[in-house]
């Protein structure tokens, strides 16, 4: 009788300790619970609670993303700037794609890498004083010129626009400022427009996840080392404007919002002309931006100041007027993504003449990127060239019958031009485009003055097309071509 009791207690032990041991039921099996209480797990104090979810980093969000080429460059749109930080409370970001390392120096000898080395500290606190610290670099090189395939090529294109659509993922903007991707006549510095054109790729990209996915990958475990994926999250920035460095202005009238300089900002009761020479005056390395800031404050003459901050409409995925205010529509949530048209071959037949080089990828670049009303800027192609300088014109003959074709081609000069390359007799095979590097010389001149060139094509005795450029000679100072 002893040894049965003994066994039983040993039988009623084995199996309580079997219990404790036993893992909980599953949730959804028959009968089963999360807790022997009836309570669901994630009220058991055994089970861990999880951090919160830290979400985007919020001392890099910005409501404005400011994208240029070069330092000095966002005084285009500084008085703006002004307003909008100290008056309109924004927070403003800036990418500079290159440091400016092509530039002149108006204070010292460095040059080429030491002059992006100095450009940089003079950016970095030229944008301090407008309540800007976020400020970064994609590290292109500076290159004069105004072909905008060139720029595009010396700063890595692809690498760039990486680094372009990291940055509006990370600041997550509202708006994009950055400057016109068109060729215009004036400065037309092809940097520019690559800043341009990346913006707004980085505008139409940053909010589609699987472009770049890397970016928007949550590492492993953001608190150690070695995570190769970044953690960043999709952005749909809501607009962008651009502005431009034409020499003349007559066709951004009414094509965006203007902000007024001579207006004075009610918390640094100075006009906003003003607050840009200042920031401008950082940029003491360039004769023409700083130096010449330096010389107003001095001097109290500001009329190069004084002129209204020009804006041109580029998209917006919320509602609003072309004209309206930058923030016009916009709210703090997030939007969805906007996707655009991409590229969609045209279809061609017969014989034609058109733009080749940078007009050429413009033409596709508009459309690509729901930009349409951008070639309508300029209905006239233009160009500036100074007195004595090659104009290059790049022309492509197309062909796009099933038989081999013969064209000639002919220009139309003004009075002192002298062509150099161009006219001749050019055979185009069948579906094949003949690029042909048309170019003339520019005659002397007083002053900047607007005059035509036209090319023109024939074949069988037919016109197959003409190619109008209205071209601004100047007795000097601007970039190369």
């Amino acid at each position: 009788l002893v040894y049965s009791v003994l066994c039983a207690l040993l039988l009623v032990a084995l199996a309580a300790v079997y219990a404790s041991l036993s893992p909980s039921p599953r949730a959804g099996q028959r009968g089963s619970s999360a807790t022997a209480s009836g309570q669901p797990a994630t009220d058991n104090p055994q089970v861990p609670e999880a951090p919160p979810s830290p979400g985007p980093d919020e001392r890099f969000k910005a409501d404005i993303l400011v994208v240029v080429a070069h330092p000095d460059d966002e005084t285009m749109v500084s008085a703006y700037l002004a307003k909008a930080v100290y008056d309109e409370h924004k927070r403003v970001a800036v990418i500079y794609g290159t440091r400016g390392d092509g530039g002149g120096n108006a204070v010292g000898y460095e040059q080429a890498a030491a002059l992006g080395a100095e450009r940089e500290i003079e950016a970095r606190r030229a944008c301090a004083y407008l309540g800007i610290m976020n400020v970064w670099f994609l590290d292109g090189p500076d290159t004069p010129g105004q072909d905008v395939l060139r720029s595009l090529e010396t700063w890595n294109h692809g690498a760039a626009l990486d680094k372009a659509v990291r940055l509006v993922r990370l600041t997550q903007p509202e708006v994009i400022l950055t400057w016109l991707p068109d060729y215009v006549a004036g400065e037309n510095h092809d940097d520019h427009q690559a800043a341009g054109v990346i913006a707004t790729e980085a505008f139409d990209m940053a909010g589609n996840p699987i472009l770049f996915p890397e970016q928007v990958s949550a590492p492993r475990d953001p608190t150690r080392i070695s995570n190769l994926t970044e953690g960043l999250q999709p952005w749909q920035a809501k607009k962008i404007y651009y502005f431009s460095d034409a020499s003349h202005t007559d066709f951004l009238e009414g094509k965006g919002p203007q902000y007024a300089t001579t207006e004075v900002s009610p918390s640094r009761h100075a006009p906003y002309y003003r607050l840009a020479a200042e920031e401008l005056s950082f940029h003491l390395t360039q004769g023409d931006s700083g130096q010449l800031a330096k010389q107003a404050l001095a001097t109290g003459n500001f009329e190069f100041f004084k002129q209204p901050v020009r804006l041109v409409f580029g998209k917006s995925v919320v509602k609003c007027d072309i004209t309206g205010d930058v923030f016009e529509g916009v709210e703090p949530a997030a939007v969805p993504y906007s996707p655009v048209r991409g590229y969609v071959a045209a279809r061609r037949e017969g014989l034609s003449l058109e733009l080749g080089g940078p007009w050429a990828f413009y033409r596709e670049f508009w459309k690509a990127r729901n930009l349409e009303h951008l070639a309508r800027l300029l209905p006239t192609p233009e160009v500036s060239v100074q007195t004595g300088e090659t104009l290059h014109v790049p022309l492509l003959i197309r062909n796009d019958s099933a038989e081999p074709a013969q064209v000639t081609l002919s220009v139309v000069l003004p009075q002192g031009w002298t062509e150099r390359t161009g006219t001749a007799r050019y055979r185009v095979s069948a579906h094949d485009a003949y690029p042909v590097q048309a170019a003339a010389v520019a005659p002397p001149s007083k002053g900047p003055e607007w005059q035509e060139l036209t090319y023109k094509a024939e074949a069988d005795g037919k016109t197959i097309g003409s190619i109008t450029l209205r071209v601004t000679v100047t007795p000097g100072g601007g970039l190369p071509q």
